[in-house]
This record gives structure tokens, sequence and C-alpha cells, in this order.
């Protein structure tokens, strides 16, 4: 046996040593594994156990094996895992800031501190900070109806709001906002009622430079496209219609939404290639060589400045690290493109916001970014690309080729994480992605730089012309994809151990290079596979009670309350893993509704179909599940409901239920989903309910200190800076 271990030992060393330049790919993971751990383990005790346990495999590296690799790799490993933990342990407890209780309409002054226009929506979104109300949260976001009057960032107003505690996650594996406002330091949301009064000889504050240059592209290009216009510009996609939104997303080209490498690295290209120019007729600087440091300081400048107006977003900064790194080591001689460069923007960017890691943002950009450096790091694609004497149309194909093949592995990488966060991934995005990529990079960008510099003179119009035009075909081809047959994959919820998995898979995949790392397909099967083995859930049932969905045959589902806006819709479908209208239950056969309940049986539909294979309807029915839920919102006391409610297996309201209203089975009401937030049921041979919040989870935006937000109206003549 020990002959045998250490046989194993001394093959695992001479791996190492040849994949010794690889290992220090694995900090930043080691680093993001800390992180993930936080966020997914519940309860402080857990926290604690696995800094024991990180601090234990230190030891053990240190005092077993420091002189191997093994060892070195176990107790730096260890180490950096933990730091990740207490990193991000450390960064939860320095944004702590109090949260409100309870919903609340108050009136109350506060300075505007940003500004957000959504044209699109026509609404704005104000991040303010009250004053003199220590009764509410020191940041509050608020949604107003207009277009704002002017509001400015550093603008002191008075207004009344109808506020909230920022909402958790309304379904399992649904978005909590409640999670991403606790590091955005944001207690409460709400909107505004009425209009916002300014208060009387206060300083107006001003619009920022993003928010003008925002303004002018739109005066320059109108609607949709202008919203795109301005999005590669400024970041700024509030005036993006939400019908061309979804089919940007739908037809894989949102990351051109986002300002992120393309964008950055285009910026930077091209104030290198001007300052190049530009500097080139000086022969003093030429022979002195100082042209090329000149034009890369300039195109850092540029990215810079570009990366500051679009609001140094994740994906910004993290294209912008990115980016200078190329240069410097482009300027020492070094090879710029590879993985340490990637791995070392992802450690920058970890360390200074590691909450970062939990968003779709992260994720998806250092997915798409660690696939291609890898895909193109590889033998067999370098010797595809590598230049040869051929004919034109032979090189331009296999160029064309290349960016075809980079498109599907990227594609390939980022479904997972789509399917994850957003339960839906497009399937067409590379081929899209042929088009829109040259597109958006050599003709609507650079008219618009031109535009912009040219409008300083009044002689901008002819390339807003093209800029528009090109718009518009962008947008005309994510509706063609997006409107095609198969282009959106969807799934219900992606298990968290699954995830991981696949994602530790793809990486183990992705970062070594000797034949091993084939190895990272079981893990990375195993996850896929958990995916495709989810069962779409029997009823999903928001974290109010108030929208409940149940599966119906055929694979869609219908809604108890037809009347649900756009937003529950949309919840509903990610969650059940569906790409199809939501119907209404009352129209269904088989479901019995009246002014205050619906009721059916779960399933029962099915049972008519399957008589006709041979199976008894009897058989179906005792299978399935009588359902019983409350729509209406009069009182009914408990002695007319017990029967109706000891009928039913599941019974659901959004009100508080009386003691003599019990199913069979299970009891849901206001007091229940108060404790488990949103409900995901499983019928069938094993029955589950699957929570949205999970039982003793001791994350600080689960259990912040809370404000009571009195209503203490404040009057127009009270308000000052």
């Amino acid at each position: 046996m020990v002959t045998a271990l250490r046989g194993v030992s001394e093959r695992a060393e001479a791996w190492l040593d040849v994949e010794r330049e690889r290992i220090g790919l694995w900090l930043p993971v080691a680093l993001g594994a800390g992180i993930a751990a936080w966020f997914a383990l519940p309860a402080m005790i857990q926290w604690i156990g696995l800094l024991f346990l990180l601090a234990a495999g230190a030891l053990v590296g240190v005092l077993a094996g420091w002189q191997r690799r093994l060892g070195r790799i176990a107790a730096v490993g260890s180490a950096v895992m933990a730091a990740g933990l207490l990193l991000i342990w450390a960064r939860a407890s320095w944004v702590a800031a109090p949260v409100l209780a309870q919903p609340a309409v108050t009136a109350f002054s506060a300075e505007v501190e940003a500004v957000e226009p959504q044209p699109a929506r026509e609404q704005v979104r104000l991040i303010v900070r009250p004053l003199r109300r220590p009764d509410l949260p020191p940041r509050v976001r608020l949604t107003l109806r207009g277009d704002g009057d002017g509001i400015a960032p550093g603008a002191f107003v008075g207004l009344r709001a109808r506020l909230m505690p920022p909402p958790t996650a309304s379904l399992p594996g649904g978005y909590d906002f409640a999670q991403r406002a606790w590091f955005d330091r944001i207690g409460a949301v709400g909107t505004v009622l009425g209009d916002v009064v300014r208060s009387p000889g206060a300083r107006r504050g001003s619009q920022p430079l993003r928010a003008r240059l925002s303004a002018h592209i739109h005066a320059q290009v109108a609607g949709s496209p202008g919203g795109i216009a301005a999005a590669l510009v400024t970041g700024d996609r509030g005036a993006i219609s939400p019908e061309d939104d979804e089919a940007m997303r739908r037809a894989g080209l949102a990351h051109l939404l986002s300002i992120s490498g393309l964008h950055v690295t285009a910026v930077i290209g091209f104030a290198m290639l001007v300052a190049m120019r530009l500097f080139a007729l000086s022969r003093r600087l030429a022979l002195a060589g100082y042209v090329l440091p000149i034009a890369a300081a300039a195109g850092a400048l540029a990215g810079a400045g570009y990366t500051w107006l679009a609001g140094a977003e994740v994906p910004t900064l993290r294209s912008l690290i990115a980016a200078l790194l190329v240069l410097v080591a482009f300027l020492m001689g070094r090879e710029a493109l590879t993985l340490r460069l990637v791995a070392a923007g992802a450690l920058i960017v970890l360390l200074w916001r590691p909450e970062s890691l939990a968003g779709p943002s992260f994720q998806l950009s250092f997915a798409a970014v660690t696939a291609i450096v890898a895909l193109h790091e590889s033998p067999m694609m370098r010797r595809f690309l590598a230049r040869r004497d051929e004919a034109l149309p032979l090189r331009w194909g296999r160029a064309l080729a290349g960016l075809l093949i980079t498109g599907l592995v990227v594609e390939l990488a980022l479904a997972p994480i789509a399917l994850f966060h957003f339960h839906k991934a497009g399937l067409y995005g590379a081929l899209a992605n042929v088009v829109a990529i040259p597109l958006t990079t050599f003709v609507i960008m650079p008219m618009e730089a031109a535009g912009l510099l040219f409008d300083s003179v009044g002689l901008g119009t002819p390339f807003w012309w093209v800029a528009d035009h090109a718009l518009r075909l962008l947008i005309a081809l994510a509706h063609a994809v997006a409107d095609t047959p198969g282009a959106v994959a969807t799934m219900p919820s992606f298990p968290r151990w699954g995830f991981a998995l696949t994602v530790g898979g793809g990486l183990w995949i992705l970062i070594w290079r000797t034949r091993w790392r084939w190895a990272g397909a079981v893990p990375l099967a195993i996850g896929i596979a958990a995916l495709l083995a989810q069962p779409r859930p029997d009823l999903l049932i928001t974290g109010d009670g108030r929208n409940i969905a149940a599966a119906v045959p055929g694979g869609g589902y219908a809604l108890l309350r037809n009347r649900a806006g756009d937003f529950v819709r949309d919840t509903m479908s990610e969650a059940a893993g569906i790409d199809a209208p939501l119907g209404a239950l009352a129209d269904l056969d088989h479901v019995e509704c009246n002014a205050d309940f619906c009721r059916w049986r779960q399933g029962a539909e099915e049972g008519v179909t399957r008589a006709g294979q041979g199976i008894a309807r009897g058989e179906q029915d005792a299978a399935a599940r009588v359902i019983l839920a409350s729509r209406g919102r009069d009182r009914i006391e408990g002695a007319e409901m017990a029967a109706a409610c000891a009928a039913a297996d599941v019974v659901i309201s959004d009100r508080w239920l009386p003691r003599e209203c019990a199913g069979r089975w299970l009891t849901i009401d206001r007091d229940s989903l108060a404790q488990s937030g949103g409900l995901a049921i499983y019928f069938g041979e094993r029955p589950r309910v699957v929570a949205a919040l999970r039982a003793g989870d001791e994350h600080p935006w689960r259990q912040p200190d809370q404000l009571s937000g009195n209503d203490e109206a404040v009057p127009t003549d009270a308000l000052a800076p």
C-alpha cells in the first residue's frame, strides 16, 4: 500500500514538473473558491469550521511535504482559499449598513447621489441619501416616473415614496437583489409618489459628463438604436427597448451592450494607431525609439478614460486591467496574450471587489476570455491560424473559420453560466457574432467616434447617419436570430453542486496543457448530467404567495392570476425553464374556480391521455395531488374553509390561514412564506419542496440591522442641504 501511494506521488510530481508554468494560474481559482464557499455555506459555524480545515491542510502541506510540489500546492492552496473566505467575510462586514424593516410610505428630504435615466421605460432611477432621518437607511434606490425634470447628482430634493426592503429572490434559483444591495449599501428600494420638490436656495446639481454625452448621442440617433449607441460609448443602456434588449440576449449578442474587452481593445487600439501616426512624424522621436512607448501611454490613458466614462463596471475594469498588462508585456518584449494575464486580472478584481465573483458579469467575462486565450494557446489552433503563403480567399476563409471556432468555444464555455443564472442560453450566438462583431468593431464604433469628433465643428451628421443604419442592421440581425426556432435553450434550476463541478472541470481542461487535462471531462460531464436530469417543477409559488404557476400537459405552465405583469411572467418562465407564454389556470377544463379559490388535480389531465394507452384513469388520479389556492381578498371564516382544506393535498394562500384550514400534505400561507420565501414543489415518487431562503442562513443581508421607516412628513420649507 505504501509502495503504491509512493508511486502515485512520484507520478504526480513528474506531471506537476511538466506543468510547473501553469500551477500559478490556480491562485485566483483558489481565492475564488474561498469566496464561493462563503457564499455557499449558510452558517457562521460552517465558515469557521472550513477555516480550521484549511488551516490543517496548510499545516500538513508545510510539515509533510514542503520540499515537494504536492506539499507546496496543498499549503499555498489552502492558505489562499482561507484568505478568500476571510476577504469576503471582512468585505461583507465592512459595507454593513442598516436595512428597512418593513414596507413604509414616508416623506423625506434627500441628497441625490446618482441618476440613471431609463427613457425606454419612461422612468428615472435615483440613488439618494436621506437627510435627518435616522429611521431610514443611508442609501435608498428610487424609481421616478417621467424624465426626472433635470434632477442631477448633488441636488437636494423633497419627496414622498413607497419604500420596501431590498427584495430577495422571489423563486428558488432566482436573482437575489438583497445580496447585491448589501454590498452597494442600499437599504431600501421604492417608488416616488407624486412630484419631487427641489430645496429652495440649495445648489442645483450638474449632470455628469456621462449623462451629457448619452443625451447628445440620443439626440443624434433616436430610439433603441440610439440606446445601443450610448451603451457602446458610455455604458448607459436605459434607452434600449425591452424587446430589442431581449432579442440581443436571445441572439447571444448581449455582450456587445456591456462594455468589456471588445470595446476597450478597440478604443486603446485606435488611440495607439493615431498616436503612432502622429508621433512618427517627428524624426527625433522615431529615431530615439520613443514612438511606441508614447503610443502605448496614449492608449492606456484612452482606455482608462473610457473605463471611467462607462462607469467602471466589472467587465470594463477587467478589460482595462488586461489591456494594461498586455501593453506592459508588449513593451517588455514578452508574449502578451497568455492565461497568466487573465489570472492576474482575475486576482486584482477579486482582491478589490470579492463579491463580484457571485455575479454573472464576472463569471461570463472571465470565462469568455479564458476560453479564447486557452484556445489560441493550443498548438492545433496556432497551426491552423499560422500565416502561410496562400491565396487571399483562402486566407480570409481561414480567418473566418477561426472566428467561428472561437465563437463556438466561447458559447460552450458560457452556456453553463447562463443556464445557472438566467435558466436560458442562446444557441446561435457564434453565427450571429461572425457578423455582429466586425460590424460593431469596424463600422459602428468608428462612426460613433468620428461623429462625436466632428460634432465639435458641426460636421458629424454623415457619420451618425451611417452609425444609425448599421445599428438598425445589428438590431434586425438580433431579431432574426432570436426568432429562429430553437434559438434558445431553456433549463430549470441548475444545482449548485452540479454548477461547481461543471466550472471546476472546465477550468481543469482550460488551464492544464498535458493529456491529464482531459480528466476534467469527468466532473464536467457529471455537472452537465445533473443539469439535464433536473425535473421541471410542478408548482411555482412566489415569495408573497400571490402568484402561482402550475405545470400543464404539453410542457407549459399556467398562472393562477392571469393579470400578472411581465416581470412575474418572466421570472416564472425562467424558474420553470420554458420559453413559451404562460396560460391561465382558470381557462383549463380540469380547474374549478370561484371568486375566492381555485381547485385542481395536478396531473389529472395526463390521466386522460394515459388512459388511452391502457393505464386506468383511477390509477392516475390516485397519484395526482389536489391543489387548493386562494385568489380572493374577502375574509372567510375557518369553519367554512375546513372541509375544502381537508380535501386538498396542498393548500396555498397569500394570507394568514386559520387553524381549521390544513392540507393533507402541505399548507402554505403568509407565515410559512415569510420563513421559506418562494417555493418550487416537485411531485412524483418522492415529493419535495425547494425554498428560495435557506433555514439558518446567517449571511448579513439575511439578518441586517433594521430601521422602522416611520411616516414623518417633511414640509417643503424644512428641506435644506
